[in-house]
């Protein structure tokens, strides 16, 4: 499921977890749409109109925002994020919608939207007590993905040095202190998610913790 390898098998794994999310989303009202994410400052709207955007920039449009914020990539981030909150939570979701089965995306690699797709989600789904069980076969490759890349966001360099194992599936990963858990937990402090460190066991999690920010 690399982007080298099965590349026509990416991107129906990433526009059934949008369709999903959108479900989810569904009938959310205002005052939930303003829910607080595990992105630092942003609602779990604002991370929305985020996957909105990712799933809308060519890699030409982002170069065009790249150069018109001066190369300051928060900046780009922010600016994007705006153009697709629309005026309500409502026109928001409705901009998501319109997006799911895009292959349209920023120069990364496919596995790296697929990535966006359920760390987003989690970002969204986690503070509005939303589950999903996402299939085993798809976190293990996301997991073994991240584990070798610093790429959008540092996964490889915050695990250096640590031994992951997941407690529900295949994955396994590096030498070290160990650090056990669900492969989605593992994804999520991966990924900086302090919200799932109290998911993990293991010596390793007292080090991994130095390593991810805590929330604002």
């Amino acid at each position: 499921m690399t982007d080298s390898g099965a590349k026509a098998e990416v991107w129906p794994l990433v526009h059934a977890e949008r369709a999903a999310l959108a479900e989810d989303l569904a009938g959310l009202t205002e005052e939930r749409w303003a829910t607080p994410s595990l992105c630092a400052g942003l609602t779990v709207r604002e991370v929305l109109a985020h996957l909105t955007s990712g799933a809308s920039l060519t890699p030409l449009r982002w170069m065009a925002g790249v150069i018109r914020c001066r190369w300051d990539f928060d900046k780009q981030v922010a600016m994007r994020l705006a153009e697709q909150l629309g005026e309500d939570g409502a026109e928001t979701l409705e901009r998501f919608r319109r997006v799911v089965t895009s292959t349209t995306k920023p120069p990364l690699p496919k596995i790296a939207m697929l990535g966006e797709a359920i760390v987003h989600a989690e970002d969204i789904r986690r503070p509005l007590g939303i589950r999903r069980d996402y299939p085993i076969a798809v976190l293990t490759a996301l997991a073994g993905y991240y584990q070798g890349s610093d790429l959008v966001v540092q996964a490889k360099g915050r695990i250096g040095g640590l031994r992951l194992e997941a407690t529900d599936g295949p994955f396994s990963v590096g030498s070290g202190p160990l650090v056990s858990g669900t492969t989605l937990a593992l994804i999520m402090a991966m990924t900086g998610r302090a919200a799932y460190l109290a998911e993990l066991g293991g010596d390793g999690v007292s080090i991994l913790r130095r390593h991810v920010p805590s929330p604002e």
